[in-house]
């Protein structure tokens, strides 16, 4: 049985200028231990499907179509009797089972509280430890992501630390409650190419290590080429092609993909 199962879902806003079908019918099975990459251009979709699937949209999306399914449990919107219940559903969701690394960390960390404190604060919500477990598991995640003298820097706030170390810290946090699935937004996207590599390797490091479920997002094949085990490409809100990243590069099917593949 698949991990998450998602079916025929689709997105919607209502806009000045009408409504916008930003996700448009898509459908992915992801099983235990897979790393699922999603490639597409900017506005193709990508990112709204996983906000979909987190219950992260904004107050001018129209109630969720399709089916998403978590571990044989439908945790679609519509299978809900009120949005109480289902908000109060994804509260748990979030963070405990499915965390997300955004593509900007500067955005994704409050730049005025200490680094340490905004991981304890995870760890302390969802985990239930007191403040000095927190700390002492936190410590250990921001050395586990390659943070050097990570418990003399557990007070620094984030502008001390650079891009990449703090894309860490961002990875830090959504692995501190240990969630079955991983979404990864772009998270290199905001990094040189020297640093996006580092996080590469980490992310790669920390799914053989651990065996973690991904789906990695990302507008460049040559990214995702080395981390998924399978690919789906995005266009104008659907996907257009899902292959193994072999036949994928040998045998694009799909015009878009070949147009990507050539640039």
């Amino acid at each position: 049985m698949s991990l998450l199962k998602v079916e025929d879902l689709h997105t919607e806003f209502k806009t000045d200028q009408g409504i916008v079908h930003a996700v448009r019918g898509v459908s992915f099975e992801l099983n235990q231990g897979e790393v699922l990459g999603i490639v597409g251009e900017s506005g193709s979709g990508k990112s709204q499907t996983m906000y979909t699937i987190m219950g992260l949209l904004s107050e001018n999306a129209l109630p969720v179509k399709g089916k998403v399914t978590f571990d044989g449990k439908d945790i679609s919107a519509e299978s809900f009797k009120s949005k109480k219940e289902y908000n109060k559903m994804m509260n748990e969701i979030r963070g405990n089972t499915v965390a997300m690394i955004f593509q900007d960390p500067m955005t994704s960390l409050n730049p005025i509280i200490p680094i340490g404190k905004q991981i304890t604060e995870v760890i302390e919500k969802h985990q239930g430890k007191s403040f000095a477990e927190a700390k002492e598991e936190a410590i250990k995640l921001m050395e586990e992501v390659g943070i050097y003298n990570a418990e003399g820097r557990f007070d620094e706030y984030p502008f001390m630390y650079s891009g990449g170390m703090r894309q860490r810290i961002v990875i830090a946090i959504a692995l501190a409650c240990h969630p079955d699935i991983l979404i990864c937004d772009e998270p290199t996207t905001a990094l040189d190419v020297t640093i996006q590599a580092q996080i590469i390797r980490l992310i790669k490091k920390l799914q053989k290590q651990y065996g973690y479920t991904i789906i990695f997002i990302t507008h460049d094949l040559g990214v995702v080429a080395s981390v998924a085990d399978k690919i789906q490409v995005m266009y104008a809100g659907k996907i257009v092609e899902t292959s193994t990243v072999e036949d994928l590069f040998d045998h694009p099917k799909h015009p878009y993909t070949k147009a990507l593949i050539s640039n």
